[in-house]
């Protein structure tokens, strides 16, 4: 199947294309160099040319990015969002326990880059920059409908427990967007005072800093990392525990102590 029929096949039909998905072999390596590089780069290209050619406008006034700024914001993002699809698939493998599914990294990536096909084909509209949110927001809401379709196939998670498994993916993609894009401004906003990029360095132990151009830093604490993983599985333990036995209340207490693990907060 070519590339624009599996798109097509995936956006119309993904009820029926799910289990093909499922079926097929495949590896990090061929996932992302026959469909993830290749859709990812459809917004990123399409903001760039919309950026420097027409602009953000309005009341008259429009504002156009340098080429340098919009090249370097579209490098950034590009790669931040493959980077993305990676830990995105992690944290639904991960997941896939807690909601009755089987771990099973390789298909992870399938639902997740699969997915992500309505986003970055609505991505095209970026072209028009003031399209661009509009297009955001049509991809956002089918790229959740296909998601939600395929994580009892990929995942064989219970189709009763496709909406919460659903639920608690968006919660770690909203959360991984905001790192990304609080990284990226980094390095952009150092472009646009002059031609300084950030740079990245050990913190401490298991720490990495990303150290951006005009002295703005984000740190990334491993062992912090480490124990967010352990409080979602024991919270992902008690949930599981308490939906086997019927009890709402302890549940929803569970998913709050996951979404906090995630957080940071209790």
């Amino acid at each position: 199947m070519s590339l624009i029929d599996r798109v097509q096949a995936i956006l119309l039909k993904p009820k029926l294309t799910w289990p093909v998905i499922a079926a097929e072999g495949g590896n990090v390596a061929s996932l992302y160099t026959g469909w993830v590089m290749i859709l990812a780069a459809i917004p990123a290209v399409a903001s760039f040319i919309g950026m420097t050619m027409f602009g953000i406008g309005g009341f008259g006034i429009t504002i156009r990015v340098p080429i340098f700024s919009a090249l370097l914001n579209m490098l950034i993002g590009y790669g931040l969002t493959l980077v993305m699809v990676f830990v995105l698939a992690l944290i639904v493998e991960a997941l896939a326990p807690s909601f009755g599914g089987t771990k099973d990294r390789i298909a992870a990536l399938k639902v997740v880059a699969y997915s992500f096909t309505a986003v970055w084909i609505a991505g095209v509209l970026s072209l028009v920059p003031a399209l661009g949110a509009l297009g955001g927001l049509i991809g956002l809401v089918w790229s959740i409908y296909l998601l939600y379709t395929g994580l009892p196939v990929l995942m064989r998670t219970p189709a009763d427990k496709a909406g919460a498994y659903t639920a608690v993916t968006i919660v770690c993609a909203i959360i991984a967007a905001i790192v990304i894009g609080a990284v990226s401004s980094l390095f952009v906003r150092g472009s646009m005072g002059g031609l300084g990029m950030g740079t990245m360095s050990g913190a401490g132990a298991g720490d990495i800093t990303i150290k951006g151009a005009d002295g703005s830093n984000v740190t990334i604490n491993g062992q912090g990392m480490t124990d967010m993983a352990k409080r979602m599985e024991e919270a992902g333990k008690r949930m599981e525990s308490a939906q086997k036995s019927g009890d709402n209340a302890a549940a929803g207490k569970a998913m709050g102590e996951m979404l906090g693990a995630m957080t940071g907060s209790g």
